[in-house]
Order: C-alpha cells, then sequence, then structure tokens
C-alpha cells in the first residue's frame, strides 16, 4: 500500500524523485511507472498504478454510451491522464500541466492514500490535511469495521 507522507523536491531539469516505498509498491505490482492526472476533488495530482485506472476506464465503459456523464469522466480522467515511466534514478518528470493544477514550483509532497497517492503542494496539502482532520473527527461513527466472515 501507499502510505506515509514524503516530501520531495524538482531537479534543474524538472524531475523529481519518487518515495523509495512507493516505488516498490509499483515495482510489487509489476510497474515501472504511475499514472498521474489532476485530480477534480482537489488541487492535487492523482498517482495510480495502471491496474487501478485501467479499473476506472472500465468503471466509465460501463455506463451509457449515450449519456453525457460517460464522456465527462472520461474526458476529466482519461483524456488528462499520463504514464510516467521512473528513470535509472527512480525519477519521474511532471508535465507543466500537472504542476500547474497542483500550484507546486519546487517543493511537493507525495501523500500515501492505500492503493493510490497523491502529489500536493505542501502549503495546499497542510489546509487540506487540517480540514480533512476535522471532518474525519466529525464523520468518524461512518468508519466501522466489516465482519469477517470466518471470524478472523
Amino acid at each position: 500500500m501507499f502510505l506515509s507522507t514524503y516530501e520531495n523536491k524538482l531537479d534543474k531539469k524538472g524531475r523529481v524523485s519518487v518515495p523509495a516505498s512507493f516505488r516498490s509498491h509499483l515495482s510489487n505490482l509489476g510497474y515501472n511507472g504511475v499514472i498521474c492526472y489532476p485530480s477534480f476533488n482537489n488541487q492535487c495530482i492523482e498517482a495510480w498504478p495502471q491496474e487501478r485506472i485501467e479499473k476506472i476506464s472500465n468503471t466509465i465503459d460501463a455506463l451509457n454510451p449515450f449519456e453525457d456523464k460517460k464522456d465527462y469522466f472520461a474526458t476529466s480522467i482519461l483524456s488528462e491522464s499520463i504514464n510516467l515511466q521512473f528513470d535509472s534514478e527512480g525519477r519521474i518528470s511532471l508535465t507543466e500541466k500537472l504542476l500547474k493544477h497542483a500550484k507546486i514550483k519546487n517543493s511537493m509532497l507525495f501523500v500515501g492514500q492505500g492503493k493510490t497517492f497523491q502529489i500536493w503542494e505542501p502549503t495546499n496539502f497542510e489546509k487540506f490535511r487540517a480540514q480533512a482532520r476535522k471532518k474525519s473527527n466529525l464523520n468518524r461513527a461512518s468508519l466501522k469495521w466489516e465482519k469477517q466472515l470466518n471470524n478472523n
């Protein structure tokens, strides 16, 4: 899983090192890169393994082909996605479009989200983190354990 938060900076050539634990997880899944797209929920970059983007693509494909929402999702996610491969040092080159969307100038946070991760400008993430913490506290009762079928 993608866990924790790491800070890294763009180098002079516009590359950033993806945290080693994130690269290791992607490698264990059989990938040498990550799919990135501008989040439409937050001012950040969404970063997903190939299998997750395929899953969302299949979900979009299952929608009625004549409904507007199919085109909206495909345009908002799939047409904006880019497959970024790791170089020999474990770096990726984020596009200007992605950096501009997230308002990243130099420093960025890699934020683990379990099966995916996000890339944030640090100040914007701190504001979001504080808000998320408050809302999580208010909604904590809705997060429940599922009962195990075999009582483990």
